[in-house]
């Protein structure tokens, strides 16, 4: 595989993700906000204070105002909870947070819009409250839907967290997989198959017998190859038997420039060992040592626990 082209591959996907989220947030928030000023300003509508000072004009400005501060505040608070990592806590740290960040924009809620109502406008105070009163009520109330907007928020970050460990965990999974097939692939050498298919085709007609018992052995080392590839270490005694078959094959091929010398302690015969650990070292062994000398050699397997 492409190594630059699959970081390229990652760095698109991660990119196109980046762009989807942003475009769900945009949804997301003038949605959200824009339902809760329509339910608002409906409730306005249908339900009117007969005793209001404010014509309806008036009092529906001034709920696109409270929705428009707390529409700004939301978005602006976002880019500092990323900055301060709090997508990346537990909630035993977050919850803390949320309740503090909600009665902190609650209080700039409070003095932006009655700053502006009664500071600017010039509006007066409600006679049937205290004006310390009412701002101690909103503070509170106007602390609920930015809490209730937190959570929403941290929700949406946990799901996807969630959904990325599951898309690593699948990509991790697929590595393994590939890495898998690859080892397989390379248990057995092509070339070696190869050349033993046309060393059998010679044998057909010169020693029939021996030509079958070199499908036997090939046959084995290839149902061997496959079987090991899904265990994690096998008997020293198959693996030198399945080495043996591959031997007996180079020979038909090398005849006297191979000879192999053995000397196993018995004790040896049952340890665990990686499988095809013997027979790659055989392999390399017959490739870089026997096959390039015009006088052959000799491969000695000694084996002590």
């Amino acid at each position: 595989m492409d190594v630059s082209a699959d970081i390229s591959l990652q760095a698109g996907d991660v990119a196109q993700r980046e762009r989807a989220k942003e475009r769900l947030y945009v949804l997301f928030q003038t949605s959200g906000w824009g339902s809760i000023l329509a339910f608002a300003v409906w409730m306005t509508i249908a339900f009117p204070e007969h005793d209001a000072k404010r014509s309806l004009t008036v009092q529906i400005a001034y709920l696109v105002m409270w929705a428009g501060i707390g529409f700004l505040l939301s978005h602006f608070v976002r880019p500092l909870m990323a900055a301060w990592n709090w997508n990346q806590l537990g909630w035993r740290r977050l919850v803390p947070r949320i309740i503090g960040a909600s009665f902190a924009a609650s209080a700039v809620w409070c003095a932006v819009l009655y700053g502006w109502i009664q500071g600017v406008m010039r509006e007066p105070w409600p006679e049937t409250h205290a004006p310390l009163m009412l701002l101690l009520v909103c503070w509170f109330n106007y602390a609920v839907p930015f809490a209730a907007w937190l959570c929403l928020y941290f929700f949406y970050h946990l799901f996807d967290r969630l959904n990325r460990s599951e898309i690593e965990r699948f990509q991790l999974m697929s590595s393994v997989k590939e890495a898998e097939l690859r080892a397989l692939k390379s248990q057995v050498n092509p070339h070696f198959i190869f050349n033993s298919l046309n060393s059998l085709r010679a044998l057909i007609d010169e020693d029939p017998a021996r030509a079958r018992k070199a499908v036997t052995q090939l046959a084995n080392l290839l149902r061997y190859s496959l079987q090991s590839g899904q265990l994690e270490t096998v008997p020293f005694e198959d693996e030198l038997g399945v080495v043996n078959d591959y031997l007996a094959l180079e020979q038909v091929r090398h005849e006297e420039r191979l000879r192999l010398r053995l000397d196993i302690a018995p004790d040896a015969l049952g340890l665990k060992i990686p499988p095809m650990l013997l027979q790659t070292l055989v392999e390399n062994a017959v490739k870089y040592g026997i096959s390039p000398s015009a006088e052959g050699g000799e491969i000695a397997i000694v084996a002590r626990n």
